[in-house]
């Protein structure tokens, strides 16, 4: 969600933060801001404005001149978006100033007192509060003030903190939102995500909950909020700027659909073990006998992630033959589930900092469970906080809708199933029928996209609709379930997705020429099943676009892919539906890479 970047050195520091900022816009904002100064400045010197980056740019002075700064985008939780909302948040002084990710939970409760104390608020924004606590604190360093601040706070905060008397310095501490911080020669820089860093430097330090630092121009230091040093060793980022580039496409989510081919190479390499008819997964640090005593698989994650799980477990059913099943970490995490030491708990989130499948991590690791992570983001907090698990290795995913961590998410479920099957009763056979399959995956995801001019013109079909139903049956529910998301996500079009068993119980009643049916037909053993489900819809004059294996006779247009193995049907069958979903939304001129009220790493709750 929201984003910071900071940073402290030599460099004229305004146009460094306006260019991290544009590399945070795929996170999703409404506002952004910047504060600048500089040992020769006095005080401090700010701009904030509603809207984009470029309205923040248009605004900054020519004569805005600085070292130090930080800046924020935000997106809207306490307060409308707005120039006052934005951040940085500024003391009534003129002296202390904030950026913050994150929601204070208790910021009705301080401002109110704050207000008996005779403190004036500008804004509507929880973060304010935070800005006059550390103002008001009595102490003489700026890491203390921040730390008294702190000790008053209930929630989930990553910030970075200013001050006109501290011009060598910026704060920064995190507890549930991400604050990464990078190395440079003589200069150092912060954020919220490696996106703004790459460009100027691949050593990064991610701090964890609990851990502030603070950050000059020739050095760093770390430490607990309770002001004990800790030992951080910086690591390298394996993404470069480039990564971050759409190397000649139109959007970031058109560039992402056509690197799949490409990420789903990477998540296989090096990992497949043809001896033996298996995956080599040392990450996951589970070893045969504890891989043997799994009796359950649970699989947490939201939106995306929680349909990729739906998908794995399914593969991992039926691979590995281990009661599995995906449910949203969002619930999970509130129903006080009974935490099984024979469950095997698998955590998914493409930037590993979602807000409630960390939440849920951090919950079960407080019963003793076992948590393996999958997640795209290396060094991320929930891979820190897993017992083990998979990077699944997709690149830098910019566009607020995911397509290609999809996917690969999906594949390394589709390891993950082969490994547990064979360290159980999966044979050599079925090893090598699933290798195979999962080696014709890249060129068959490269099939698939030649088609895109056909699927375009099908779109143009769709562009009026006001709502469409996807159906599918067991390993087509999954796909249907994530094209409705998909297309609801960027076009806008109202979409529900349902099981087409479940069509008789209820949905009937919806089929009219009006409203199109997305139908996913794999060629397994519920084809019939699926037809009969078609002959439902045509019965009452319904539209059906189908996916499936081969030309049906029922649907007025078929989108044929390529058959693999039964089990890994569902990794080929949503990327037609991704095509589907962007070009319905570019003939509706939508903001494709920055879908309305959306962000792409939900930090907060």
């Amino acid at each position: 969600m929201c984003g910071i970047v900071g940073y402290i050195g030599k460099r004229d520091v305004a146009p460094l933060l306006l260019e991290g900022l544009q590399r945070l816009e795929y996170r999703g904002y409404d506002s952004a801001g910047i504060v600048i100064t500089s040992p020769k400045t006095a005080g401090l010197k700010m701009v904030k404005a509603k809207g984009r980056v470029r309205d923040l740019e248009a605004k900054v002075p020519a004569r805005f001149k600085g070292t130090t700064g930080i800046a924020h985008t935000r997106w809207a939780t306490h307060g409308a978006p707005s120039d006052v909302n934005a951040h940085p948040h500024m003391s009534a002084d003129n002296k202390v100033a904030v950026v913050h990710n994150g929601i204070i939970d208790n910021a009705s409760d301080l401002r109110k007192k704050l207000e008996a104390d005779g403190v004036e608020f500008l804004s509507e924004t929880d973060t304010e509060v935070l800005t006059h606590l550390i103002a008001r604190a009595q102490a003489e360093t700026l890491e203390e003030k921040v730390r008294q601040a702190l000790r008053s706070v209930e929630g989930t905060y990553g910030i970075a903190v200013m001050h006109a008397d501290f011009t060598d310095r910026i704060v920064v501490a995190r507890n549930g939102s991400p604050v990464v911080l990078g190395i440079g020669e003589k200069e150092m820089f912060v954020a919220s995500d490696v996106a703004a860093l790459v460009a100027h430097t691949r050593q990064i330090v991610t701090l964890d909950d609990g851990e502030m630092a603070t950050l000059k121009a020739d050095d760093f230091r770390t430490y607990t909020t309770e002001g004990t040093r800790t030992t951080a060793e910086p690591t390298t980022v394996e993404w470069e700027a480039e990564s971050y580039d759409m190397g000649g496409h139109d959007t970031y989510m058109h560039k992402e659909i056509h690197e799949q081919a490409d990420a789903v190479d990477r998540v296989l390499r090096g990992r497949i073990d043809d001896r033996f008819s298996t995956v080599h997964l040392g990450g996951l640090n589970l070893d045969a006998r504890e891989a043997r005593a799994v009796r359950r698989v649970k699989i947490l994650g939201c939106g995306t992630s929680y349909h990729a799980g739906m998908i794995g477990a399914q593969m991992i059913e039926e691979l590995a033959r281990i009661p599995a099943d995906a449910e949203p970490a969002s619930e999970f995490r509130y129903r006080n589930a009974v935490v099984d030491p024979d469950t095997l708990y698998v955590a998914v989130s493409q930037s590993g900092e979602t807000y409630d499948v960390l939440a849920a991590v951090q919950e079960l690791k407080r019963k003793g469970a076992r948590v393996l992570g999958i997640v795209n983001v290396v060094g991320s907090a929930i891979a820190r906080e897993a017992d083990g698990g998979m990077y699944v290795h997709a690149g830098p995913e910019v566009c607020v809708v995911s397509t290609k961590c999809f996917t690969n998410t999906t594949v390394a479920f589709a390891l993950l199933a082969l490994h547990l099957g064979r360290t159980r009763d999966l044979s050599v056979r079925d090893g090598k029928r699933i290798i195979e399959g999962l080696r014709k995956l890249p060129g068959q995801i490269s099939e698939i996209l030649k088609q895109e001019e056909e699927i375009k013109k099908l779109s143009e079909q769709f562009a009026d609709a006001r709502s469409m139903l996807f159906i599918g049956r067991v390993r087509g529910y999954p796909v249907a379930r994530e094209a409705s998301l998909k297309l609801k996500e960027v076009s806008y079009i109202h979409a529900e997705a349902y099981p087409a068993s479940e069509l008789k119980h209820g949905p009937l009643a919806l089929i009219e020429p009006a409203l199109p049916t997305v139908a996913i037909v794999p060629d397994d053993d519920l084809l019939e099943k699926n037809r009969a489900a078609m002959e439902e819809i045509k019965a009452r004059s319904g539209k059906i676009l189908a996916v499936a294996h081969q030309e049906q006779e029922k649907a007025d247009h078929t989108i044929v892919v390529p058959k693999n193995e039964d089990e890994l049907d569902p990794i080929l069958m949503g990327i037609p539906l991704q095509l589907l979903a962007y070009h319905t939304a570019l003939a509706l001129g939508r903001d494709i890479d920055k879908p309305r009220n959306l962000a792409k790493s939900v930090t907060v709750e």
